[in-house]
């Protein structure tokens, strides 16, 4: 049995899933990452109620008593301002302009909680697992989407005077289509660059590819959903095809030259990729040196090397090490820092 020391969870809130840990004072993870179904879509109250059962199954698996956990850190799929949700994103209604935080704080007995959006909660996750990294870093996600976040020196995630900041997937992308025109993205603006970097923009660009008469015979030309073509795309990448290492060195690029701007604009020093491209051994360093190219064609050579010092790197990149539970635990980590 373990003593009723302090320990402090963490709650990472998905779609489809609510992944937690705990870890105590010293910051040492507490026994085995717990994952419960999420239930955001039924409402907030019906995913409070899984909060609970993970945080009674995270405590018991441990041998203490749920007054063990000091402090919560948790983090949404969606944009929030001091513990309200802004925004609906995938979502029930009864979300928007609720204060989460508060509420959970309340039906918990008033233990603290931070919260935050789940780029911010990734990149903090990953400068956890990095002990000995002490400067700032920047998380640059491809998935479905385009996240990201920005951890400053110390430990602190850079949030915005209103919770809005480094929505890296829609700054301005100066890429346009085949026609000359911009692309539009899920967020309804045009030039976004998630428009080009993340699986709804493969899907776009595989459609119109295969479209062409030059790819009429190419294997994935054969009446599959085009997100099955999307999902096929980095096997044929691996394997050598032309037009799959064509779209997806496309997108590196254009994601490198992303990167420069937000690089030129933070200078964090330390930039990591995540999103599933980062469980991908191989083809992943592929892509790696493609964004790469992007970024030195963008920056200025002194985002890459010192002038005085030519040995010296200014901007390191990295492949995003913490897995699935690095959100959960990017927040367990700052609700210890902030209410040990």
């Amino acid at each position: 049995m373990a003593d009723n020391a302090n320990y402090f969870a963490g709650l990472d809130i998905g779609g489809t899933t609510v992944k937690t840990v705990l870890v105590d004072v010293r910051g040492e993870v507490a026994g085995e990452m717990i994952e419960v179904r999420s239930h955001v879509k039924d409402g907030y109250e019906a995913t409070f109620g899984q909060l609970e059962s993970a945080l009674d199954q995270l405590t018991a698996a441990i041998g203490v008593t749920r007054d063990a956990v000091k402090g919560i850190g948790m983090d949404v799929p969606a944009p929030s301002c001091d513990g309200v949700i802004w925004g609906r994103a995938n979502l029930a209604e009864d979300w928007v302009g609720t204060n989460i935080r508060d509420r959970l704080s309340e039906r918990l007995g008033g233990t603290p909680i931070y919260m935050t959006n789940d780029g911010n909660a990734a990149a903090l996750g990953e400068y956890a697992v990095r002990r000995k990294h002490i400067g700032g870093l920047l998380l640059v996600a491809p998935g479905t989407g385009l996240g990201g976040g920005l951890v400053l020196p110390g430990g602190r995630a850079y949030e915005g005077a209103n919770g809005l900041a480094l929505e890296v997937g829609h700054i301005s992308s100066p890429f346009r289509e085949d026609d000359g025109e911009l692309p539009q993205c899920s967020c309804g603006k045009l030039g976004c660059l998630e428009a080009w970097v993340s699986l709804v923009a493969l899907r776009r660009r595989i459609g119109l590819e295969l479209a062409k008469p030059e790819h009429d015979d190419h294997p994935l030309n054969d009446g599959s959903p085009v997100e099955e073509k999307a999902f096929r795309l980095r096997d044929f990448a691996q394997e050598g095809d032309e037009l799959a290492n064509f779209l997806f060195q496309q997108q590196a690029r254009i994601l490198g030259y992303g990167i420069a701007d937000l690089v030129r604009v933070f200078d964090p020093g330390l930039v990591v990729l995540g999103g599933g491209l980062a469980e991908t051994e191989g083809f992943r360093d592929t892509y790696l040196d493609w964004m790469k190219e992007g970024f030195e064609e963008r920056a200025w050579a002194m985002y890459s090397h010192s002038p005085i010092d030519p040995e010296k790197i200014t901007t390191r990149f990295e492949w995003a090490t913490g897995g699935d539970s690095a959100a959960a635990l990017g927040v367990a980590f700052s609700a210890r820092e902030m209410f040990r």
